[in-house]
């Protein structure tokens, strides 16, 4: 018999509303491992936790969400078929999604125009990712005549990550036959945000078509695409952007994080040595 020692971060209770640092606790547990004859037994160490957004939904009351489910996957992309000379707008692209997206767009042959919420995240968005402009939303007063600038001529692909106001004037700048991907709707996870209200008349005048989507759906494409995303970090074609916390008891914080933009590109956790 083996005994190991287990430090994990557990919800005092559900979460319906925006997360706070006093909703987590951090416990520790033993573990025996039992040793039979003839078995093998196997202990994981954690090294590195991903944290994101989503991940609320699962800590909120069973009825008040109907799936908790992921909603990020890279080459979920292809739900809007870039094409060469598409004009794309990514939302939230400072984050791990649509920096992702923002780069792939690029290579795709697209003009990419992104936001963040800060002057810094902006200046990376342009200088380091490459995209051919980007805004601080934050500075923006009204979010439909900052995108009509960007966009004069509409934007045919707008890949949303935060839903509420911004869809709702990214769907009024929209071109005919646009197309929207919804990849998330970080506005609405903490119950706090305006609820999205598209002008329907844009959207059946226009032909525009939105479309949610959930990792599992690509499940088929992910080796094409890790080996695709892998290609293209070794060679330089795109930057990989992460944002790494230390040690199991700032999971709290670094999520609570994540939801007023403290983070810059995947937000990780490094909770072990190798």
């Amino acid at each position: 018999m083996e005994e190991a020692s287990n430090k994990f971060v557990a919800i005092k209770g559900n979460i319906d509303g925006g997360p706070e640092e006093s909703d987590f606790e951090i416990k520790s547990e033993t573990i025996w491992v039992w040793l039979k004859a003839n078995e093998v037994e196997v202990i994981v160490k954690n090294l590195y936790v991903s944290v994101d957004p989503y991940q609320l939904n699962r800590m909120k009351s069973p009825s008040s969400w109907p799936y908790a489910g992921e909603t990020r996957s890279g080459w979920s992309y292809e739900v809007c078929k870039p094409k060469k000379g598409d004009s794309v707008f990514v939302s939230a692209a400072s984050g791990s999604m649509g920096s992702l997206v923002g780069q792939y767009a690029k290579l795709f042959g697209c003009r990419v125009v992104s936001c963040a919420g800060t002057q810094q995240k902006v200046d990376l968005l342009k200088e380091k990712l490459g995209f051919d402009d980007a805004f601080n939303y934050k500075e923006e007063n009204d979010l439909k005549s900052a995108l009509k600038r960007y966009f004069p001529d509409g934007m045919d692909i707008y890949f949303d990550n935060v839903g509420g106001k911004m869809l709702e004037a990214a769907v009024a700048n929209m071109k005919q036959f646009g197309r929207v991907a919804v990849c998330g709707v970080m506005s609405e996870y903490t119950g706090n945000g305006k609820r999205a209200a598209l002008d329907m008349l844009d959207v059946v005048y226009k032909r525009i078509t939105i479309q949610g989507f959930l990792a599992a759906d690509y499940l088929k494409c992910y080796a094409d695409f890790m080996k695709t995303t892998t290609d293209h970090l070794r060679t330089g074609k795109m930057h990989s952007l992460c944002d790494i916390s230390h040690g199991v008891e700032s999971v709290p914080g670094a999520f609570v994080g994540l939801f007023s933009g403290e983070n810059i590109g995947k937000k990780i956790v490094q909770i072990a040595d190798q």
